[in-house]
């Protein structure tokens, strides 16, 4: 019988091979089971994955939820990084992290930058104080609203801001930062102005942006003023871009108008009863205010306007009856009987102070 006899050094080297052989066939991956798991990942890697929960889970109620949230995913990949760097060496785990890292942080400085303090003038902070931080109007808007299109000037004590009949309404609006003007009318003194009120909003309101209006009042300087002049076209257009600023300039302008008509009844009212006028106006007294305003626009060519006013304004709470004589100026239209609306901004009308002022 023939066979043949295995060396042991055949044998040897087929052992040998076999694991390297085994290791060479491909597993199909259908029949690939987890029967062996893998020993735990790092403390690092479970640390960056409780960042990532924090972060998702903070409520968007939260002022600075966004912050926040950037915050903790930028450090979640910040310590995926070090882990596939220094205990895992993947490469591709380390590169996609640090693009999620890069992004993450130019979106944090973003974030932080428009949460940055805006510093606003000293002379215009009194003015931002007093009328657009109480209406929650942002630092930030108040300073592009007077930092693109408006200027501070200057009027010496008897210098004329605007002469009446002579004078275009067209050009600016303007609020008092220091000093007093006063307001006459052929002659008849009107009312004081005083700081953070605006000095011509009766004519910006009235006349609509129509060319070639005339002041029917002059304005001249008590002290040495300072005031904040904006540009009227310019401004318009702004406003116009800013529906949240439009409404805030529109209650304002309202507001400064019947404090004037406030100060036609008393010309004795100063501005610390002006302030505590702002927040006794009743809907009644405002239109009763707009009505004399009326009276005041309509009787540019007759002073029986003005003296029926002078005579018959002794009361704030009684409503101004024009006369019949009474003719229309063609110069400027009247300034419309639309009242504003305090429930849109943030101040409701006390409906004791309704019952006061009843209409006969």
């Amino acid at each position: 019988m023939n066979y043949t006899e295995s060396s042991p050094l055949t044998e040897s080297t087929a052992i040998d091979f076999t694991p390297e052989l085994e290791s060479i066939i491909p597993v199909p991956s259908n029949e690939t089971t987890c029967q062996n798991w893998r020993e735990i990942h790092h403390l690092v890697f479970h640390v960056a994955n409780i960042f990532f929960t924090i972060g998702l889970v903070i409520p968007t109620t939260l002022h600075l939820h966004m912050i926040l949230l950037r915050g903790m995913l930028t450090i979640g990949c910040t310590l995926y990084i070090v882990w596939a760097t220094l205990y895992r060496c993947a490469l591709d785990i380390m590169i996609w992290n640090s693009v999620f890292l890069g992004v993450n942080i130019l979106h944090l400085s973003y974030l932080l930058y428009k949460k940055r303090p805006v510093k606003i003038e000293k002379e215009l902070s009194g003015i931002y104080r007093r009328l657009f931080e109480p209406l929650r109007v942002p630092p930030d808007l108040f300073k592009r609203l007077t930092g693109q299109f408006c200027m501070i000037q200057t009027l010496k004590k008897g210098q004329t801001y605007a002469a009446e009949d002579k004078t275009s309404v067209d050009d600016r609006l303007s609020i008092l930062l220091k000093g007093k003007m006063k307001v006459s009318y052929r002659g008849h003194f009107l009312h004081n102005i005083y700081p953070c009120a605006f000095i011509d909003s009766p004519e910006f309101r009235s006349t609509q942006m129509h060319k070639g209006e005339k002041f029917q009042v002059t304005i001249i300087a008590d002290d040495n003023c300072r005031f904040l002049c904006w540009s009227r076209e310019r401004l318009t257009y702004f406003l116009e871009s800013e529906p949240f600023l439009y409404e805030i300039f529109r209650y304002l302008i309202g507001k400064d108008i019947t404090n004037k008509l406030y100060s036609l009844n008393d010309p004795t009212l100063n501005d610390k009863k002006a302030k505590k006028l702002e927040h006794q106006l009743s809907l009644c007294t405002q239109i009763s205010m707009l009505e004399m305003r009326n009276s005041i626009a309509s009787s540019s060519d007759s002073d029986d306007g003005l003296h029926q006013f002078l005579r018959g304004t002794s009361s704030i709470s009684s409503l101004h009856v024009p006369s019949p004589h009474q003719r229309g100026s063609t110069k400027m239209k009247p300034i419309e009987e639309g009242v504003e609306d305090d429930d849109e901004v943030f101040e409701p009308v006390s409906p004791n102070a309704l019952k006061v002022h009843q209409l006969p």
